[in-house]
């Protein structure tokens, strides 16, 4: 007779607080120096997805940031280019529990340095918008169209069906600026959350991780119910994950088991569940067996000028095509979403330059 000790999963998980405490440590510390702009992006995500998620641990969790906090406006005045950084980061630790005013003062003297007017783009000047109102601070009380050309920019339903990745990691930024990050709805039309779901159908083809997290989280802060089956696949793709201790972390996939965990948080699951070392980690995903986007765009380009707009002309041709593996998941991505058709007739680009001229 054998003796079976049963464990509950939820004592082998260590408190909240350490697990963040864990992150912030081999975050703040480990994997790069406070002075390089990556180090910024890696903390100010992280700051960033725990806030928004509502899954706020004790202040001193944060305890590995409290040198940067303590000596932020020097940090600041000499890297003024990377304010939003500091904004972001600063307010964060602000509204989890560092009790200062900092994130206030700070935003008051971007706006007084003219530092959003150089903004490039309407998405930039809307994540500086979004930031420094957290503090009561405008900083283009001239330009009140401006949510609204981010939300035709988002509308452009038939440009998010062809990849591209830089626009379609805009279109979700762009909501979660309009929603600041699921506070109040963004008021999306029928066209951009068509566009959203363009794009998580191309990202699901790729079998991209981060991009399909990234679609989930928008939808669900457009007060949209993702497809079922993205999110299980998330959560599948998620346990393959490994987290590495001393491993090579230059070039990991840190970002993606982020956007995993924080569309958990988003549900209302458990965040950061595995087992974390305070010193330095690295993460990384297990290998993708197929990608059946770039099959189904060669299948498409040597049809040339004979390529159908309608899917169920295609298919029969796709079916011979495609290997085993990359056809089943086309197939379960297709049947995940009602919108698969419609997609596929702006993906298909038959209605070209030269049968129109």
């Amino acid at each position: 007779m054998s003796n079976v000790i049963a464990l509950n999963a939820s004592s082998r998980l260590a408190p909240l607080d350490t697990r963040i405490a864990n992150l912030a440590s081999c975050f703040g510390f480990h994997r790069r120096k406070g002075d390089d702009v990556y180090w910024l992006k890696e903390n100010a995500e992280l700051l960033n997805i725990v806030e928004t998620s509502g899954n706020h641990p004790n202040p001193q969790a944060f305890n590995p940031l409290r040198k940067f906090y303590d000596t932020v406006e020097e940090r600041m005045e000499f890297f003024p280019q990377y304010y939003r950084f500091f904004l972001s980061m600063v307010t964060d630790l602000e509204d989890m529990g560092f009790e200062d005013d900092k994130a206030e003062k700070l935003s008051h003297w971007a706006n007084t340095q003219q530092m959003p007017q150089g903004e490039m783009s309407d998405l930039q000047r809307l994540e500086a918008r979004r930031l420094m109102s957290r503090r009561g601070v405008e900083p283009f009380p001239n330009d009140p169209g401006l949510e609204d050309r981010v939300r035709a920019f988002a509308g452009a339903t038939d440009f998010f069906a062809i990849p591209n990745k830089k626009a379609a990691y805009e279109l979700t930024h762009a909501v979660f600026y309009l929603s600041e990050y699921g506070r109040k709805d963004p008021n999306l039309d029928t066209a951009a959350v068509n566009s959203l779901l363009n794009v998580g159908i191309l990202a699901m083809l790729e079998q991209n991780g981060d991009l399909v997290a990234e679609v989930c989280i928008a939808l669900r802060f457009a007060g949209q119910t993702p497809p079922v089956y993205w999110e299980n696949w998330l959560r599948r793709d998620r346990r393959g994950y490994a987290v590495d201790p001393d491993g090579m972390w230059m070039g990991d996939d840190y970002h993606s088991y982020f956007m995993a965990f924080w569309l958990e948080g988003v549900a209302g699951n458990p965040m950061f569940t595995d087992k974390y070392s305070d010193e330095s980690m690295s993460f990384h995903k297990a290998p993708r067996a197929c990608v059946p986007l770039r099959d189904l765009s060669k299948v498409l380009l040597n049809l040339d000028e004979d390529r159908p707009s309608e899917w169920q002309k295609l298919q029969p041709q796709v079916e011979k095509t495609l290997e085993k593996n990359s056809l089943a998941v086309l197939n379960t991505v297709q049947e995940s979403t009602s919108r698969f058709e419609a997609f596929f007739e702006s993906f298909a680009r038959a209605d070209r330059i030269r049968k129109s001229a």
